[in-house]
């Protein structure tokens, strides 16, 4: 999955042109957004403004772009932050360091820019490379000290979002635990997020699970006909969505289901239910993704997450107000 997201996200690579990924957010609503894998994306000032008209208020992003940050400035949209894998080693060994970041890349926007969370990498346990499993605890503990000395730990929270690897088996999700391997290193993250108050995330993509074990997995379930429930700690999705185009050999990419899973997905969420387990606390997931991504490498499937066209209309019918191209301004590009 891409590196950063707004549920929105913006990521540049040197040498290359600026690009913008989108991902919504809960849907109080909620969406993701990343600017690296698409080159015909809108700047992110007007995508602050195709945000405001579907009502998204909820984004998350996979770095802390200064000119995405800004774009939000006013806007009222409550923004979680990312901080990329690639910092986590030098962020890992130095609270100074961790301050620095927090200053610059949180403190800076606030409070016009309504930061209200940190995602500290993205799926490292299960991950190759072992290296970050080992930091990923300290980098948290350091980010979190930042947040706390700085007095903003009522106002931005403090996690890490999991992929379905930690898991030894996600189905049926009432029957998940963690992989032996992963529990040394979840363990201790997960008690410092208990006594910090901050949520547990999870990438979870029914999707995915049913495109790669289609005869196992029922279609119902995955498009949100059955509703699993968590552990007892506060569980956020912090990224799902349903691929509306696929290659010939990949089970279940089509518009209907991905209308199908977004809408039930949406339904839920905006009746903020809890699930089997807490009936009580509702649960909140992010969507991926504001837009296509035309220069995803990997399956047709990876470039066909997004809920909207780049000129601001709807992919397909959930419930969004997209643009009306014809009665409303058009998109500013880069």
């Amino acid at each position: 999955m891409p590196k950063h997201c707004f549920a929105a996200q913006i990521e540049k690579t040197p040498g290359s042109p600026e690009e913008h990924h989108y991902h919504l957010g809960s849907f109080e609503t909620e969406v993701m957004w990343q600017y690296q894998e698409a080159d015909n994306l809108p700047v992110p000032e007007s995508v602050v403004t195709l945000l405001k008209a579907a009502k998204v208020n909820h984004i998350r992003i996979y770095d802390a772009d200064h000119g995405v940050l800004t774009a939000f400035n006013g806007s009222g949209i409550e923004v979680i932050v990312g901080l990329p894998n690639g910092y986590l080693k030098e962020l890992s060994t130095g609270e100074d360091r961790a301050m620095n970041w927090v200053k610059e890349n949180v403190q800076a926007f606030l409070p016009g820019t309504q930061i209200r969370g940190i995602a500290v990498g993205n799926e490292i346990l299960g991950g190759s490379d072992m290296e970050l499993w080992e930091v990923l605890l300290p980098a948290a503990k350091n980010i979190y000290g930042a947040v706390y000395r700085l007095g903003l730990k009522e106002i931005v929270q403090v996690s890490s979002p999991h992929s379905e690897a930690v898991f030894a088996n996600s189905y049926p999700p009432s029957a998940c635990i963690f992989k032996p391997d992963v529990v040394p290193f979840m363990k201790p993250l997960l008690q410092l997020f208990s006594q910090i108050g901050s949520p547990f995330y999870i990438n979870a993509y029914p999707f995915l699970a049913y495109k790669n074990d289609p005869q196992h997995i029922d279609i119902n379930y995955a498009l949100f006909k059955d509703n699993p429930g968590f552990n007892k700690m506060e569980v956020i999705v912090s990224k799902t969505g349903w691929a509306s185009r696929g290659d010939p050999d990949k089970a279940g990419a089509t518009v209907k289901n991905a209308r199908t899973y977004n809408r039930h997905l949406r339904k839920r969420l905006t009746k903020k239910k809890g699930t089997p387990l807490r009936p009580k606390i509702p649960v909140r997931a992010y969507v991926f993704s504001l837009f296509n991504e035309n220069s995803k490498p990997g399956p047709t499937s990876e470039r066909n997450f997004g809920l909207f066209k780049p000129d601001g209309s709807i992919a397909y019918d959930i419930g969004f107000t997209g643009r009306v191209p014809s009665s409303a301004p058009p998109l500013s590009f880069k």
